[in-house]
């Protein structure tokens, strides 16, 4: 596995976002949360992500920084009722997430993260990806918030730390993805609340087999 190290600064976040989960966090109009990321993030893309972890005969998930996601829980798909793991026709579906010391990494055919690389100290962004990478052997499924977030941290900063255009973190996982060629990766970037536009799926492999110099996706 690729080793994860992160920057001192990446630490102290990450006791910061323990912070969090425990006593709940401010928000910027002045209210306060008490349970803190406990939304199974995933659930909003549920019917757009299916087809794409059948098409690629997904039955294992790492879920990369799942925060209080639980995929055997029903109800995850409100119309039958099935739990995450049912509704996605899974073997298993294992959980990482270090702000609540919980780390269940192992190879798998499917790493998915959402909502969770804009709290990644920047300097720490390419190690994680790669680290993400390095648990897949098939598909790696990000969704990227690139804007503020209504929650505060406990110093009083903005809870997603790095804010970047969609284009920046295409161009970061390009750069990142020659090193993993046969990882195909699905990337959704949301420039705003409920606002999610997702790149055509690309691994660098199918760039070596393209018949062209030019590559658009």
């Amino acid at each position: 596995m690729e080793p994860l190290k992160f920057s001192k600064k990446g630490q102290d976040l990450i006791k910061l976002y323990g912070t969090m989960a425990i006593e709940g966090f401010d928000r910027t109009d002045n209210t306060h949360v008490e349970v803190a990321y406990s939304d199974f993030q995933l659930r909003a893309y549920r019917d757009h992500i299916r087809p794409t972890l059948i098409k690629h005969k997904i039955s294992t998930v790492l879920d990369y920084g799942c925060g209080g996601s639980n995929w055997a829980l029903h109800g995850f798909d409100e119309k039958t009722g099935q739990s995450a793991i049912e509704f996605f026709n899974l073997n298993n579906a294992y959980r990482y997430e270090p702000a609540r010391d919980l780390d269940e990494r192992q190879n798998v055919d499917c790493v998915i993260s959402f909502d969770v690389l804009e709290h990644i100290f920047i300097s720490d962004v390419p190690s994680v990806l790669r680290n993400m990478f390095s648990y897949t052997s098939k598909l790696l499924v990000l969704n990227v918030a690139c804007y503020s977030a209504a929650a505060l941290l406990p110093n009083g900063e903005n809870a997603h730390i790095t804010v970047r255009p969609p284009a920046w973190w295409k161009g970061m996982l390009d750069s990142i993805s020659v090193e993993y060629p046969n990882i195909t990766i699905f990337l959704i970037c949301s420039p705003g609340f409920k606002n999610s536009n997702a790149y055509p799926e690309w691994s660098a492999n199918d760039w070596e087999s393209s018949n062209t110099f030019v590559i658009n996706n």
